[in-house]
Formats: C-alpha cells, sequence, structure tokens
C-alpha cells in the first residue's frame, strides 16, 4: 500500500504534484471514523466485485457528509505486482 497526497497551496488543478506521503493523521470523531471504515470496506468489495476494471471511488462521492469540511480521500486499485 502506498499514500500519496498534496497541501492544500490553493493552487490551480493543472499545477498540483502528488507526492508519497510517510505519515497521515486522522483528526477525527469517532462517528467519521465509522463512516471511513464504512467506505473502505465497500471499496474492498467493489475491488473483488469488479476485478481489473476497478479504478477509483472518491469518498464524498459516496457520503456527502465528507463534501464541504473534508480533504478530498480517493481509494485506488493497487498495480499488480
Amino acid at each position: 500500500m502506498k499514500i500519496s497526497g498534496y497541501a492544500n497551496q490553493n493552487v490551480e488543478p493543472e499545477h498540483v504534484v502528488s507526492e508519497e506521503l510517510a505519515e497521515i493523521t486522522l483528526s477525527a470523531t469517532p462517528t467519521e471514523l465509522r463512516r471511513l471504515g464504512e467506505f473502505l470496506v465497500f471499496c474492498a468489495a467493489e475491488m473483488d466485485r469488479m476485478g481489473e476494471t476497478y479504478d477509483h471511488i472518491h469518498l464524498a462521492d459516496r457520503m456527502k457528509e465528507f463534501n464541504k469540511s473534508s480533504p478530498h480521500l480517493v481509494v485506488f486499485r493497487a498495480a499488480a505486482a
């Protein structure tokens, strides 16, 4: 598993450069963490169901409560080893 992301620097999307991260910190409520867990289980099930056709899913597209107050979280399928 790899984690990548970028800082909120208020730049145009075409100027954003994603970097691999060594650590992430979640500042969340118990409810948010449970919902995040539900989302990750859903993504795993979709990967199993869709196989190689699975590409990615956005948290805010699945759970609207994360749309306004949260950073974007996207789950991509890892490349086959």
